[in-house]
């Protein structure tokens, strides 16, 4: 029996062009149905605080921010908004995702999309030795050093949740 190919999606291939080391996972999931990133933390082992989602913004200016959390933290808008120098920011709307970034709800990366907005991550970012975003698409992990991942993407850091 022929052993299965391991799919490998667009962040992964960016990833190894730019030389940058990461362990792939993929976790079980119906076809089109996002998983709440606590329930992929779970189902992969790995501890949700090292766990990332990524989240988009539009700011009061209409420009577009990215804002990688961990999975079971909440986006705090006003510390959001100071930390990208808006008066105000607002989720993106579902339907806005793809054709702005290239990814569906429930996969979004922070690496390859469409166009490279302002990123910043929470401050928990420095001090975590590996850091687990969406591979984007439903179903895939990468699990990298939180380093390279924060300068491949000219991201920045700060205190940007709830509490």
């Amino acid at each position: 029996m022929a052993k299965q190919k391991e799919e490998k999606t667009n962040v992964m291939r960016i990833l190894e062009q730019k030389g940058i080391p990461f362990t792939p996972h993929t976790y079980p999931h119906e076809e089109g149905v996002a998983v709440d990133g606590a329930s992929v933390a779970r189902s992969l082992g790995q501890d949700p605080e090292c766990v990332f989602k990524t989240l988009v913004v539009r700011g009061a200016s209409k420009a577009i921010y990215v804002f990688d959390i961990p999975v079971e933290d909440t986006l705090d808008l006003k510390k959001a908004a100071k930390a990208v120098g808006e008066k105000s920011i607002a989720m993106l709307h579902q339907k806005e995702l793809l054709p702005l970034t290239g990814y569906v709800h429930g996969g979004c990366s922070p690496v390859g999309m469409k166009k490279q907005y302002p990123t910043v991550f929470h401050e928990t970012a420095e001090i975590i030795d590996t850091i687990m975003v969406s591979a984007g698409k439903i179903g895939y992990q990468v699990q990298l050093n939180p380093a390279d991942l924060i300068n491949l993407v000219g991201g920045t850091i700060a205190d940007v949740t709830v509490g």
